[in-house]
């Protein structure tokens, strides 16, 4: 029972999926805007995501959201998705690499810390050590590759990290939908926002996509989206949000392992021992979580 309490299984496939999938998604949104535009992908994306988990939610016979619910959750959907995602699937059409776009949301936890301590709360000292650490291997990996970026994307991104921290804290104080009904009506509203802004900035299609273009899509909508936001979102409520957002240090090193394997990238001794450092931080912020069992009071406020 006491193992069980520490290392729950949906707690530990929730974590595989944002270290590893969401690590994926960097290379496959940039193979993605070779074909699509930027805020057309990202749209369709989860307007499709958020339809398939609506659809099939109503089905199971979970209730409709209420207006109240619907707000809540289109401001977090329009802050993660629409200005979080929205912003790096833009930079990464700019000309930004998908590994530069993986460290840029390594940043995330930091400005987590703020938007916390904004409501009140406290990190332990073994998470600030991770944190300091984790941005030290950041530097180290950044330091020992050829990864460049624009003034614009590099603001994008930034701009990317704060949208998504804040929307990650905030959400934990409001009345969003029970459950994955919450990741469905979030996706809705920002897909739809991202196709707005894809109409308004005058984006077209300029040929059909090609097969790898449209395995893209689906990969972005299946494992990206349905699979790995929906651990995103159960991780919000279950961790400490340090925790949650700890998938920023380990995203650049499978970012870069990507690019090794299908991109023919090389890693020199720099980056090796920067992922040695990233994943130390990681552990670092997990064991507050891992060594003692989540407050009941915490636990009643879930989805």
């Amino acid at each position: 029972m006491p193992g069980q309490s520490r290392f729950p299984l949906p707690l530990i496939a929730a974590f595989f999926a944002l270290y590893v999938i969401w690590g994926s998604t960097y290379l496959v949104i940039r193979i993605g805007v070779e074909y699509w535009p930027p805020l057309m992908l990202g749209g369709i994306r989860f307007v499709i995501a958020g339809s398939l988990m609506y659809a099939f939610l109503r089905w199971r016979g979970v209730p409709a959201p209420t207006w109240a619910q619907w707000k809540a959750a289109g401001a977090i959907g329009v802050l993660l998705l629409s200005c979080g995602n929205g912003a790096v699937t833009v930079a990464e059409h700019t000309g930004v690499t998908s590994g530069v776009a993986a460290l840029a949301v390594a940043t995330v936890p930091l400005f987590t810390l703020l938007c916390g301590y904004f409501w009140g709360a406290r990190n332990t000292r073994l998470e600030w050590a991770g944190i300091a650490l984790g941005m030290i291997g950041i530097g180290m990996l950044n330091l020992g590759s050829n990864l460049q970026s624009s003034p614009l994307g590099a603001g994008l991104l930034l701009f990317a990290a704060a949208a998504w921290a804040f929307g990650s804290v905030w959400s934990k104080h409001l009345p969003l939908p029970q459950g994955a009904m919450a990741s469905a009506a979030e996706m809705l509203v920002g897909g739809v926002v991202l196709l707005i802004g894809s109409a308004l900035s005058g984006e077209r299609l300029e040929a059909v996509p090609p097969l790898e273009g449209w395995l893209a899509l689906i990969y972005l909508i299946g494992f990206g989206s349905i699979i790995a936001f929906n651990a995103y979102m159960y991780l919000l409520k279950h961790v400490r949000p340090a925790a949650a957002t700890s998938y920023a240090y380990v995203n650049p090193a499978v970012a870069v392992l990507l690019g090794i394997v299908f991109v023919g990238e090389t890693i020199g001794l720099e980056e090796a021992l920067a992922m040695v450092v990233i994943i130390s931080a990681v552990v670092l912020i997990g064991l507050p979580q891992w060594r003692k069992p989540k407050p009941k009071a915490v636990a009643q406020e879930t989805a």
